[in-house]
């Protein structure tokens, strides 16, 4: 073999081995970075079970109840903790994160959130107030019709229309 065909062959191989490592390079790169923008999800609700099993999972929740934020039923001999947790569920605002959170868009930013019940209508009026807002004068309302599970009013201030109504659930923050 002489010496042109030796350094033809020697360049193929080198050429071959850079080919081959820039493939490689690529390819951790895109896996690296698919791994830098991975996210993680974690969807926390408010705990409607006994103290006791809210005590042992509250070491996995962001925000711990009696801590930053109290939640307080009444009236429940006229509507049950399921149906009120039910229709906030619907509206989102059971999810405490989104409730305690500042960040736009997805934080609500809450102080505080009122839940009336009328028994007449069947419908719960939740009253919310944003932080920051005058503590006596609710931000906005949403309306839930309980007997067709939706929202049938949303974005006004508490109506006169919808009394007499009873305080049933009250979630207020805590933490400043």
């Amino acid at each position: 073999m002489s010496d042109n065909q030796k350094n033809a062959r020697n360049k193929k191989v080198l050429y071959g081995i850079i080919a081959l490592l820039g493939v490689v390079i690529i390819v951790l790169g895109i896996y690296v970075y698919n791994l830098s923008n991975r996210s993680t999800t974690t969807i926390v609700t408010a705990p409607t079970k006994s103290s006791s099993s809210e005590k042992a999972s509250s070491s996995i929740k962001k925000y711990v109840e009696g801590k930053d934020y109290k939640i307080t039923y009444s009236n429940t001999n006229l509507i049950s903790k399921e149906q009120i947790n039910k229709a906030l569920g619907a509206n989102y605002f059971n999810d405490i994160d989104s409730l305690m959170s500042t960040k736009k868009p997805s934080g609500l930013d809450m102080a505080k959130v009122e839940v009336y019940y009328n028994k007449d209508k069947n419908l719960l009026i939740e009253n919310l107030f944003k932080n920051g807002h005058s503590d006596s004068e609710a931000t906005t309302a949403v309306v839930y019709d309980l007997k067709n599970n939706q929202i049938v009013n949303s974005g006004v201030n508490y109506d006169t229309n919808y009394q007499p109504s009873w305080l049933v659930y009250t979630w207020e923050k805590l933490a400043k």
